[in-house]
């Protein structure tokens, strides 16, 4: 009986049309499972549970009696990222929804300590000393990431990824995409709050981006498929906004990632921070650039007038996976990340990734295996690194670099989101796909994302705060000059 039950709440988890179908089911399932005590129960050799207890009662002590000057610093010098190892993967393998409820209370109890610091007023702290420490807090505690990668039509599963974190508060301030992770990046990045949810109904987008040319076509340099109706479709979609009217415009901070055809030059992530006035759409076009499928890319910018100029005329981009499909150093530098959450479509690493996650070895039997893989991912490189730099003509050369830096690149980050694939998906890669595709591939994200909910809230709910927190108060600044100027 107990089984059969087990069985049955399984089925409808993996059948969920949404999240809180998914979670009922899982909740029950938790429960037959006996999860639900070890939930409630503090002590475990997986974290620091005294030092997170500690903590979680000085808060609430201060919060409680109206502490301000106490509240204010335990929140400024306490508060760090993966306290006591409360981000320990291990601590979100045992449950299927959450994780021990004392990390879930603490997280609970810092959230709420900051929105009442921000929308309280005190004595102790001024409205521009409280933006000043909201500011400084955000810096030393750090930021999550959403990474989206490569992989062509397949890459729709994105955004059910973003639907599923929108939808529980989570969607990173700070995003990132190459190649079709870059077109669902800049959608989001151009659009308002009061707009995200339009990007979740593919009706309203133009979906051909793929128009065949021949095999001629790209041995000539010029790609399989005709560039002009991939660039149609990004300018229907994302607009004609650089990277800082995006930002103005939603509050986001989208980055792109690009790979240089000249040897001399390295990968590039492009920003509101290193290319304020370049076109988003010429970003992700240049960043969708396949070798082989579609030709090098000129981007463009905005000068000061307003006009389409072209950026650097003589160098040409191609697709941001070649050399930097999720370019989470650059990040770490440019914005204070220290959480990456990567959705990975990339057919070829897909199968790897979810035998990694679904069985990670450990045991000595597993190391002539290792040993082997690692050779052949060295003499690979050094193999495709010599042709990339010698071989003739250009097409081959592109496909050796394309080859060499898919043996070297990482396609993993702290929490790694990926769908399952049959020959089916395959056969849809290059294609336009049908609106019932986009469908299945949103669904299929969001329930590849429900199971990470709990540790990504851990990772991710106390700096989306500290985000929210210093916008409220950039706003309630704004305003106050305002009235004043209208007084004067």
């Amino acid at each position: 009986m107990l089984n059969r039950k087990i069985a049955h709440y399984k089925k409808i988890m993996a059948q969920a049309p949404d999240y809180e179908t998914w979670k009922e089911a899982a909740l029950e399932l938790d429960y037959l499972l006996g999860h639900v005590d070890w939930k409630e129960a503090f002590v475990s050799d997986l974290y620091n549970f005294d030092l997170i207890y500690d903590r979680l009662q000085q808060l609430r002590e201060s919060h409680q009696k109206r502490q301000h000057i106490d509240l204010v610093r335990s929140l400024r010098e306490g508060l760090h990222h993966d306290l006591g190892n409360m981000g320990n993967p291990a601590l979100y393998q045992v449950a299927h929804v959450g994780t021990k409820h004392l990390i879930e209370e603490y997280v609970n109890q810092v959230c709420e300590s900051l929105n009442y610091v921000c929308d309280t007023p005190m004595d102790c702290l001024p409205e521009r000393k409280k933006l000043e420490f909201f500011k400084d807090t955000l810096i030393s505690f750090g930021r999550p990431a959403l990474l989206l990668s490569g992989g062509a039509s397949l890459g729709m599963f994105h955004i059910g990824v973003v639907k599923a974190l929108w939808e529980r508060g989570l969607l990173p301030q700070v995003i990132t995409g190459s190649s079709v992770g870059s077109i669902i990046a800049a959608m989001i990045g151009t659009r308002t709050d009061a707009e995200l949810p339009e990007l979740l109904m593919p009706e309203r987008h133009n979906l051909k981006a793929w128009r065949w040319r021949g095999v001629w076509s790209a041995i000539s340099g010029q790609g399989l498929m005709d560039q002009q109706e991939l660039e149609r479709c990004l300018r229907t979609n994302i607009g004609e906004y650089s990277f800082e009217e995006a930002f103005k415009r939603s509050g986001r901070s989208i980055n792109v990632t690009v790979s240089p055809v000249h040897l001399h030059q390295k990968e590039r992530l492009l920003s509101g921070y290193t290319s304020p006035y370049m076109l988003v759409w010429s970003a992700s076009l240049a960043s969708c650039a396949v070798p082989g499928i579609f030709p090098p890319v000129m981007l463009m910018k905005k000068d000061g007038k307003g006009s389409i100029t072209p950026y650097m005329s003589r160098l040409r981009w191609v697709d941001g996976s070649v050399t930097s499909d999720l370019p989470i150093e650059r990040l770490m530098h440019l914005y204070d990340v220290n959480y990456s959450i990567v959705s990975q479509t990339n057919p070829h690493i897909v199968p790897f990734l979810n035998r990694q996650e679904r069985k990670k070895k450990t045991s000595m039997l597993a190391l002539p295996s290792r040993i082997m893989k690692a050779e052949v991912q060295f003499h690979g490189k050094a193999a495709f690194d010599y042709l990339r730099k010698h071989v003739e003509p250009e097409l081959l050369r592109q496909l050796a670099g394309h080859a060499y830096t898919i043996m070297a690149q990482r396609y993993s980050g702290d929490v790694n989101i990926a769908p399952r694939y049959t020959f089916k998906h395959y056969a849809s890669m290059l294609s336009n796909p049908t609106p019932e595709f986009v469908k299945e591939m949103i669904l299929q994200g969001e329930r590849a994302t429900w199971p990470k909910i709990a540790m990504i809230r851990t990772h991710s709910k106390i700096s989306t705060t500290l985000e929210r927190c210093i916008s409220r108060l950039k706003s309630q600044i704004e305003n106050r000059r305002a009235e004043l100027r209208v007084i004067a």
